[in-house]
Order: C-alpha cells, then structure tokens, then sequence
C-alpha cells in the first residue's frame, strides 16, 4: 500500500469520526475518542516500517546487481538519478543514494581497487640491491650434520687427549727425569749443554711417530766430557730399552785400519738394520753412539748419511744418533776466550743459549765442509770447562777411588793442571779434566 493510500483511510476514518460525533455524542464521546488515537498510532508505526523494509530492498537489490556487473567486468547505462537499468525508480525518502555514481567513476572506483591490490602483492616482493643480482631468500633448514659434526668433535677431543697421555707414557718409559739427575751429578760445568740435549730428547722421544731420526752432534775440545756423557747416555738407555737396543760405536776400535772402511760401512749397516726392526717390533726407540767421530772414514760417513736419509721403511725414522767429537775445537776455544767479557754477568742458561746462537753457524759452516752428514745434525757445542770445574772433577775421582778428599790436596792436584790465561776473572782449562783419573791413580 502506497502512503497516499494510508493518508486516504485516515481521512475517510476521521470523517466518519466527526459524523458520530454530530450524531450522537451521548453515547460515549470519551470512548471514541480513545480508538481514534491508538488507530492512529499503529498506522503511524506500520507506515514507518513498510518504508524502512522498502528501502532495505531496493538497496540490497542494487547492491546485488552492482556485485554482479562488477564480477563480468560491465557498466551498465544508468537512469534518471544515477540508477542502473532495470532498477526500480526510487520514490521513498533518500535515505542512502548512489548520486555520484557514474559509469566513469564506477570504472575508476574498481581500476583503483585492483592497483591496490597489484601494490599490496608487489609490497611483498623482496628488494635487492641496485649492483647485485636476485637471490632467493635462504631457508634455515634444521640439517642432521651438526650431530655428526659434534660427534667428530667429541672423537677428535678424546683422540687429543688420549695423545697427551701417551706422550707422558712415553717420557716415563724412557726415564728422561733419571737421566736429567744422572747428567746433572756426573757431568760438570756443562749445564746450558745438557739441558739442551735432555730438551732435544724429551721433545722426539715423547712420541714414537717420526718423519726423520734424531741426529745431535756434541762438539768440544779434549777432557770436557763428551766422552763421559756418551758412557752416562749408553748405560741409561741400555736399562730403560734393553741392551740389543743400544749401540756404542768407538771408531778406533771398530774400525781402525781405513783399508778396511768399506768392510766397515757394509757391517755397520746391516747391525743398524737389524737393530732398528728389532725396534720396530718391540715398539721402541734404538739409540746409536759414534764415539771419536772425527776419526770416522769417508765410507762410514757416507753410509751413516744413507740411513740418516733413508726412505726405504718407517722403522730407519725412528732412532736416535750421537756423535761425539773434538771437530770446531779451535772456533769454540777462540770464542770463548775472545767473548768472555759481555757473558760475565749472565746466568748459565743465558750464557749457554748466547754461546750457542753466536757459535753454531760458524761451526755448521766448518763442519759441512767435511761432509754433508753434518748437515742434518742438531749441534750441541760444550764449553771449556773452569778451574772450580776441575777441582769437582778431582774431588768426584778421588771419591769414587776411596781417597780421603783433602781440599788441600785437591787443590795442590788441580794447580798442576795447564790453563789459559786469565781472561775477565774466567780461568780455562786446556785438557779440562782429561788428566784427572791418571793424577789421581798416582796417589
């Protein structure tokens, strides 16, 4: 029903109204005039609801074909008052109005929603730098190696430690602390020298895994100990690796006759041969004296240098060589004698690793002259021994034959030994303690 249709049967109904009045007001005026209000109250409220239900229509209808134009992409031509075609003419109260709806601004409202959209999902897209190249993101991926790595981490670790302790195993098997006693109580004046050697020993015999043998040379002039230290270092060994295992070489004993150096070398290199397997077998490391090398013939020097460099089998690479020789006395007595003065004041170690550092490359120089054996040796130069260093000698001798030690007669001993002259407060001994044993068999 249409609103002029609700204004006519309100007219009509107060028309006839007005005529029961004239008619007859005696029969209850007060009563008619009580319907007359509530009538007009639910018409007012069902007007008003019908328009609110017609006006929600015609907007959904619109809405419903607007959607529907919009998903093919058409405009349609609209009518009158903006309206799409087909749609029914507007003829309640403007609530809510497309008026500014065209076919220009509905193409631009929707162009402009899909550059929206096209810019959110270009948003998302990564930026790379101007000079390098695109690159897909990375992806962390939780990968299964790290347990295998941590697991080779924690094998390597024991492995390390498990070297460590077998490298004190191996020091302990060869008594290296023994020997440091022995050398440091029967050797005199020669301290900065054997804590070099001992330093030498203790670094290759703490492992049995060698790339070449260890080869020291002791150079010294006659009576310092050389010869003392190789009988101190035969007899060690001897009871720590066992007696095939050690062999004490004296030149002149051996092989005194040059006719027969060849004879010589061919012997001495099927005893080191034969040594060393057996070493190999016992899984230790034999120990090789040459005393007197100087006196060492050609022949033998050229088969030592072929075991030294051997690389027929591992077995030749682990042992040990030591030359004893007086070869370089003249530059270590002329050093000695000429440098005194700016050593005075330093302690033993110091002075011994100054003496060493200034003398080693003159001696090297000398050496590898008369054969390239003394090339891969690791020299060790002993000083000239001190007149308090011959007196221990003398007191230490007379003790070991069981004679009073009468400081006054060891010093009457020791005063019939030859010396240099006095150079800065030092006093060398020419012979060291050469004469000492035959000085005191006298006695």
């Amino acid at each position: 029903m249409g609103d002029q249709d609700v204004y006519d049967r309100l007219s009509g109904s107060q028309t006839d109204g007005e005529m029961g009045e004239e008619k007859g007001e005696s029969e209850g005026e007060s009563e008619k005039r009580g319907s007359w209000t509530g009538a007009e109250s639910l018409y007012q409220f069902s007007s008003s609801l019908r328009a609110v239900v017609r006006i929600r229509q015609k907007y959904l209808t619109m809405k419903k074909r607007r959607l529907e134009l919009a998903g093919l992409g058409v405009v349609g031509p609209v009518v009158g008052a903006g309206l799409f075609t087909g749609a029914p003419v507007r003829t309640s109260p403007k609530i809510f109005t497309f008026e500014g709806l065209t076919p220009s601004s509905t193409t631009t409202t929707f162009s402009s929603l899909l550059q929206k959209k096209k810019k959110k999902k270009r948003s998302r897209r990564v930026m790379f730098p101007s000079g390098g190249g695109c690159r897909a993101p990375v992806i962390k991926e939780h990968s299964r190696a790290k347990n295998c790595l941590f697991l080779l981490c924690t094998i390597l670790f024991l492995q390390v430690y498990n070297a460590i302790e077998n490298l004190d195993d191996h020091v302990l098997r060869y008594d290296l602390e023994g020997l440091e006693k022995t050398l440091c109580r029967e050797v005199f004046g020669q301290q900065g020298a054997m804590e070099a050697l001992l330093a030498q020993l203790r670094d290759y015999l703490s492992t049995y895994v060698h790339n070449k043998p260890l080869v020291l040379s002791l150079h010294g002039t006659s009576g310092v100990g050389k010869s003392h230290v190789g009988r101190l270092l035969a007899g060690h060994f001897r009871s720590v690796v066992g007696e095939p295992l050690v062999l004490q070489y004296f030149v002149l004993h051996h092989c005194p006759l040059e006719d027969d150096a060849w004879r010589c070398a061919r012997a001495l290199t099927i005893l080191v041969s034969e040594t060393v397997l057996r070493a190999e077998e016992e899984e230790k490391i034999p120990v090789f004296i040459f005393d007197e090398a100087e006196h060492l013939h050609p022949e033998l020097l050229d088969a030592l240098r072929d075991l030294v460099q051997s690389k027929l089998s591992n077995e030749y690479l682990n042992a040990v060589y030591l030359f004893l020789s007086n070869q370089g006395h003249n530059h270590i007595t002329k050093h000695l004698l000429h440098n005194s003065s700016s050593d005075s004041m330093m302690t033993v170690s110091e002075y011994h690793g100054n003496f060493v550092k200034e003398l080693t490359p003159l001696l090297r120089n000398t050496l590898e002259m008369l054969h390239p054996l003394w090339a891969e040796a690791e020299l060790i130069p002993l000083t000239l021994l001190e007149k308090g260093h011959v007196t221990e000698c003398f007191l230490d001798e007379m003790m070991r034959e069981g004679f009073y030690p009468d400081r006054t007669n060891i010093e009457r001993l020791a005063g019939e030994i030859e010396y240099y002259p006095v150079v800065w407060g030092r006093v060398y001994a020419r012979t060291g303690c050469k004469q000492v044993v035959a000085k005191v068999n006298l006695l």
